[in-house]
């Protein structure tokens, strides 16, 4: 994630959000380490929170992070989904809901199969999907899983991610990429 968010240019045209698994009071730190190298601003994710180009949202500890009404951050406390909260499939699911045709859903190294399905939704409804690949993963669990769905029609490195980002958002018209791990 660091490596890809530091990559990305202070004029990159997307709103970036992201859910990361990791033991709950570590994600503002999380926020304050990726802001060091990010030249997007990298932000908390906060209940009705504009999803605007050229910032990086995170899902606090303990919520669904999903795209509401009006492009709009929703924060659930539903239950977890794969034993997870926030977990990924909340929301690429509201992102094939919402805005599938115009999203980028990015699948990243990490344990188990939380986002793989659902990545495999964004896909269906014309989004473009990507996986880490195997080669770069600390972990395949995810991309792994996604991969062996058909829900990936891109299987790259980070490197390799950082440039098909670059190449579909140069400007303001891409409405939202998922980047999640």
């Amino acid at each position: 994630m660091q490596q890809i968010l530091a990559s990305l240019p202070a004029d990159f045209g997307a709103c970036v959000l992201v859910v990361q698994h990791m033991a709950e009071g570590f994600t503002g730190n999380f926020v304050a380490w990726l802001n060091q190298s990010s030249r997007l601003p990298v932000l908390l994710a906060e209940q009705g929170m504009p999803v605007t180009p050229g910032r990086v949202l995170v899902a606090p500890d303990g919520f669904h992070l999903e795209l509401g009404p009006c492009d709009r951050i929703v924060l659930s406390c539903a239950l977890p989904e794969n034993g997870l909260r926030p977990a990924v499939s909340a929301l690429f699911r509201s992102v094939a809901q919402r805005c599938a045709s115009q999203s980028v859903g990015v699948l990243l190294t990490g344990m188990g199969s939380d986002g793989a399905r659902e990545l495999k939704l964004i896909r269906e409804r014309g989004g473009i999907t990507i996986a880490q690949d195997r080669e770069s993963s600390v972990v395949f669990g995810m991309p792994g899983e996604a991969i062996r769905l058909g829900a990936a029609a891109h299987i790259l490195s980070p490197e390799g991610i950082v440039e098909l980002l670059i190449r579909l958002a140069p400007g303001p018209g891409v409405d939202v990429e998922s980047l999640s791990r």
